[in-house]
């Protein structure tokens, strides 16, 4: 063969791999970003969705102690409210769930009010009340249950003191359990309201606020014909993830009373829990998941439709 014809069918081979090596990495670097995010998103396919689909199949079935496939329809969905203790469970969230949003919130709009006046040291106050919303659920529970107990925390400060007569012991007294939840609750996540309202109250337009002060406006008027109304998707957030704490509120109760005494302080989740591991109920515990999966996917899915919509015509 001449020389000249085998340089060229060299520089052809040559010209052949480049391209298919130009291609290869335009390829790559197309989908890179999805070659690496696909094993994330299929472990979140397998164990979220995944799971949640098994528990769905389980909560139609009479499983006990280990799984059974056998469906048994929606019975588990009926039997579930004919025990006294769900019922008590249902109850206490609904209590709970009241308090700990209606407070949080107020308690929380106010210090974002304050804080809003340009006060000395508000960084480190800012600081000081959100700081409770980085401590873990565990923590504040533990907390709380050693501050709360008659033997070794506030009454026996106050005993010690002098004031023997003072008593304070919510955490042992069935009736008032479920309320040292809800002190507790609201201390750790007042804070996280603050933040998010104040960071609203600061994203208001100063020039609206100083015309409505010139107009003579009082600062109650300017406070609830004008800021409240700009900040109000803010409430809106606030509240959707204060719910959503509450429904699946299960290690402060777990870490402050272990859902006592008795059953007192019993929520769903600790439901949950008793029924799948102390009882051997397996089909009751995935009927209570779903339906506090229900739940929370009753109030996060409009509130995304809605934000989703709100984007789009923005």
């Amino acid at each position: 063969m001449p020389a000249d014809a085998v340089a060229s069918a060299r520089a052809a081979d040559t010209g052949d791999a480049g391209a298919g090596d130009a291609g290869a990495r335009g390829w790559l670097q197309r989908h890179l970003s999805k070659l690496v995010v696909a094993p994330s998103f299929a472990a979140a396919l397998i164990f979220f969705y995944g799971f949640i689909l098994w528990t769905v199949i389980i909560s139609l079935t009479g499983s006990r102690m280990l799984p059974s496939y056998e469906i048994v329809g929606f019975e588990n969905y009926v039997n579930i409210w004919r025990l006294s203790r769900w019922e008590t469970a249902v109850e206490n969230l609904f209590l709970f769930g009241v308090l700990f949003m209606g407070l949080s919130m107020a308690l929380g709009c106010l210090l974002a009010v304050l804080l809003d006046q340009r006060i000395r040291a508000e960084g480190a106050l800012r600081t000081i009340y959100l700081y409770p919303m980085a401590i873990s659920y565990i923590v504040t529970g533990t907390a709380w249950k050693w501050l709360l107990d008659p033997g070794i925390g506030l009454e026996k400060a106050m005993h010690d003191l002098g004031w023997t007569g003072f008593a304070f012991n919510w955490i042992n007294d069935p009736d008032m359990a479920i309320y040292t939840i809800v002190l507790a609750a609201v201390w750790q996540a007042s804070g996280f309201v603050m933040a998010m309202v104040l960071a609203a109250l600061r994203g208001v337009d100063d020039e609206i606020i100083k015309a409505a002060w010139l107009d003579g406006a009082s600062l109650a008027n300017i406070y609830r014909r004008i800021i409240i109304p700009t900040i109000r998707p803010v409430f809106l957030s606030a509240f959707v993830i204060l719910m959503h704490l509450a429904i699946k509120t299960f290690d402060l109760v777990m870490a402050l009373t272990a859902a006592g005494p008795g059953t007192a302080t019993s929520v769903p989740a600790t439901f949950m829990y008793d029924m799948a591991f102390q009882r051997d109920r397996l089909d009751f515990a995935a009927t209570s998941a779903v339906m506090m999966l229900a739940t929370v996917a009753a109030i996060i899915v409009p509130y995304l439709y809605s934000e989703i919509r709100s984007g789009k015509r923005g």
